[in-house]
């Protein structure tokens, strides 16, 4: 793990590389750090905003790793005393998005770089394509975050009460099967949402997700909040649309809003989706506020209605379409010229890694490879070789998947043998992708506070026990899917799998027994058509022995060409439950205490050190999370007057005052742009006209210091003149919070919203 060495020559370095928004955004997050260090940030407040840019807090069982290492590591030695598992005392996980999974091996390098600088030299795969970093230092987020951004990768919103990351199938303009190539869309789409002010107001996540054909899996879309299958009406592209979907607890199937809208409408149809939910979604209650339950309250029929409604009154932004102008067809082309297999010997383990891992694509003479990755992870030195292997047979056709691996596309043919040779020597070179041994876990008890059983463990044991007797299965077991997650959230995605694993505990003699609640007859096709049902939960360790058993009655009993799904569904909930139920019962302490410790931990099982998840962050009002900007930028103005930038201290005090009248301002009208005249003029109309940002003493005192800075302009920008501008945001932005606080103490549950004659948390 790497302390921060960042200096300002470093920064400066990659500023001409990134996004001018990302590095203002970084700037930001990196001023509330040290904020929160001081303890001039509200704790749950910087909790959000630092979900918002991808930085969970991890779980530590006794202040201990895995391995047991001692992670007890104190980033801010003088900041308030908090308790044993916060992010100030020991790393955390760090999520970084990628939209449709679409990376490049420069992008790889840095990811290396950065997962063996400020990680444990590890990056894993989730089950959204997206790569996770744990054991990271809160302080290195930011020049973690710079040295990505400036190779076009963000972690804003990869977490919190945002848009998560925006998936589609891997095979996306490969695919035989598919309409057209989705990836350009759901890049589109990731950067059209990205920060946008319509998503920054939700209870809790949204999820999307792409997909080019109904009848895959692809990208899974019946399982997300928000979901697009590729189609075509009378020569037109665009795109069914379907809301509400959703794993955790309570699943739900998502309801199609439109069987159809063209691709221009892709974005202003969202838009307006998110606007809905942004309104009329659950604020208070966490575990109602995704949007599958505002569609199963309304009905999807009320809901179009109310997206309709919304459709017509968004104002027009000329990005809902400006990206169909140079939108590329497809979203990659091949390296090298198509060339056939050629005939001869192979090496060993060729043919067997050939049959699960090859994929041969509609573009003759190119295949897809997927590499396995155990887990999901691969470290930093098999992705630096990765890397050179790419760069030798696809170029930039590399790509994340939802089963946790990572494919090549646009391999030549005859360059297969020599590419298994290749990745065989890094270790990447192992078979089954797809089948029974290609075991998808979410971390678990390894590191998320949530985590009630060891998915993780349990997927490596099934994994190594699978692997050695994967050539006497029958066919149709190979073909099965397993699923595990460590609790009933569902991040292992088990509702979709032949057979699932989530995470629980039961008593026996007084002593806590970590189990698994075995889920059965999911549907992974059909973009995830159908979730399974819970039969019955068996003891961690006897897990292994029930996927055994499944497997033995699913190869005997089943009939010609029958799924696992259509097996289960024949044989009925009963029948199924005697195959398990030997399985169920748990020995006495005294006669077997393995049953007692979980897979991987040599410890005596305890649910005591389960803590409160960061999966969405707790419920903040827009306002709150849109102040801290503010609170940044006056800080930065702090430390520019300290260094004698008087002009640049002169100016971002200017521009906290204005960020700050704008959080106010969003809590009756979500539309206001950025502009500082559109901002003082709504503030002046709303809160200084009708004298509702006066304070009893100062009466309109604070107020005037943004709209004469306004009218006059900078001034002379010395150091009377920037000190007396930074005081002077300081106590706006203080004036801003008390006149927040006293609409909410005046209207329960927020400010009123004006416009809309709601309030913004009903």
């Amino acid at each position: 793990m790497s302390q921060s060495t960042a200096n300002p020559t470093w920064k400066e370095a990659l500023k001409g590389k990134t996004d001018p928004a990302w590095e203002d955004e970084i700037d930001i997050f990196e001023g509330q750090i040290e904020l929160r260090k001081q303890g001039k940030l509200d704790e749950k407040v910087f909790a959000e905003t630092r979900l918002r840019r991808g930085a969970y807090g991890q779980r530590y069982d006794n202040g201990q790793r895995a391995d047991g290492i001692a992670v007890r590591e104190l980033a801010f030695p003088d900041a308030p005393t908090k308790g044993p598992d916060t992010v100030w005392d020991a790393p955390g996980m760090c999520r970084i998005k990628i939209p449709f999974g679409g990376v490049t091996p420069e992008q790889l390098e840095v990811l290396a770089d950065c997962a063996e600088e400020y990680s444990d030299g590890i990056l894993h795969v989730t089950t959204r394509q997206d790569y996770q970093l744990h054991f990271v230092h809160i302080e290195d987020t930011p020049d973690m975050m710079r040295r990505l951004a400036a190779v076009g990768i963000t972690t804003r919103e990869a977490c919190g009460n945002s848009v998560r990351n925006i998936t589609a199938c891997p095979r996306a303009g490969v695919c035989h099967t598919e309409t057209f190539d989705v990836s350009p869309y759901s890049k589109a789409l990731m950067l059209f949402l990205l920060g946008h002010p319509d998503v920054q107001d939700f209870g809790r996540k949204m999820k999307p997700a792409f997909s080019g054909c109904q009848h895959e899996a692809c990208g899974l879309v019946q399982m997300h909040d928000v979901g697009y299958v590729a189609k075509v009406e009378n020569g037109k592209r665009g795109f069914k649309f379907v809301v509400g979907g959703g794993l955790g607890p309570v699943p739900h199937q998502a309801k199609t809003l439109y069987e159809f809208i063209p691709e221009e409408e892709l974005l202003p149809a969202t838009q307006a989706v998110c606007r809905v939910f942004a309104r009329l979604g659950e604020k208070k209650n966490r575990g109602r506020a995704r949007i599958k339950f505002l569609v199963a309250k309304l009905g999807i029929d009320e809901f179009r209605e109310l997206v309709d409604e919304e459709r017509k009154t968004l104002p027009h932004d000329d990005r809902w379409t400006a990206f169909l102008n140079d939108m590329p067809q497809t979203q990659g082309d091949a390296a090298r010229e198509p060339a056939p297999l050629p005939e001869g010997e192979r090496a060993p383990g060729f043919d067997e890694w050939y049959a699960t891992n090859v994929y041969r694509q509609r573009q003759e003479g190119y295949a897809l490879v997927t590499l396995n990755l155990p887990l999901g992870d691969i470290t930093s030195e098999q992705t630096r070789k990765l890397v050179d292997i790419a760069r030798e047979f696809v170029g930039d056709n590399i790509r994340t998947t939802v089963e946790q691996n990572m494919v090549l596309r646009y391999v030549r043919e005859e360059d297969l043998p020599a590419l298994h040779e290749a990745l065989v020597a890094a270790g990447l070179g192992t078979p089954g992708a797809s089948t029974i041994v290609d075991v998808n876990a979410c971390p678990g008890t390894d590191t998320c506070k949530l985590g009630i059983a060891a998915s993780r463990g349990l997927g490596g044991e099934l994994i190594q026990r699978l692997t050695a007797k994967s050539a006497t299965l029958d066919e149709a077991v190979k073909g099965l899917r397993i699923n595990i997650s460590g609790c009933f959230n569902s991040c292992g995605q088990h509702h979709v799998a032949d057979i699932g694993f989530y995470g629980n505990s039961r008593k026996v003699s007084k002593r806590t027994v970590p189990h698994f609640q075995v889920i059965l007859g999911g549907q992974w096709t059909e973009n995830a058509g159908a979730y399974g049902l819970a039969v019955g939960s068996v003891p961690s360790k006897a897990a292994p022995d029930v996927v055994d058993a499944l497997a033995d009655a699913y190869a005997s009993g089943r009939e010609k060409n029958e799924s696992f799904q259509s097996w289960t569904a024949r044989l009925g909930k009963r029948e199924v439950r005697n195959i398990i139920e030997p399985f169920m019962k748990v020995p006495a302490y005294e006669d077997d205490k393995s049953f007692y410790t979980d897979w991987g931990d040599s410890r005596e099982f305890t649910i005591g050190d389960l803590g409160v998840g960061e999966c969405a962050g707790e419920i903040v009002s827009l306002f709150e999370i849109e102040i801290v900007k503010a609170e940044s930028q006056a800080f930065d103005a702090q430390v520019a007057l300290d260094e004698g930038g008087y002009g640049e201290a002169e100016e971002l005090a200017y521009k906290a005052m204005l960020t700050a009248a704008r959080s106010l301002v969003r809590t009756e009208h979500i539309d206001v742009t950025e502009a500082p005249d559109d901002i003082v003029a709504e503030f002046t109309k709303r809160f200084m006209d009708t004298e509702r940002f006066f304070d009893k003493y100062a009466k309109d005192k604070f107020g005037r210091y943004l709209l004469r800075r306004h009218a006059e302009g900078p001034g002379r920008c010395d150091l009377d003149d920037a000190k007396a501008r930074t005081e002077e945001a300081l106590l706006f932005i203080e004036a801003a919070h008390a006149c927040a606080a006293r609409a909410s103490a005046a209207t329960p549950g927020g400010p009123v919203d004006a416009e809309l004659g709601e309030q913004p948390s009903a």
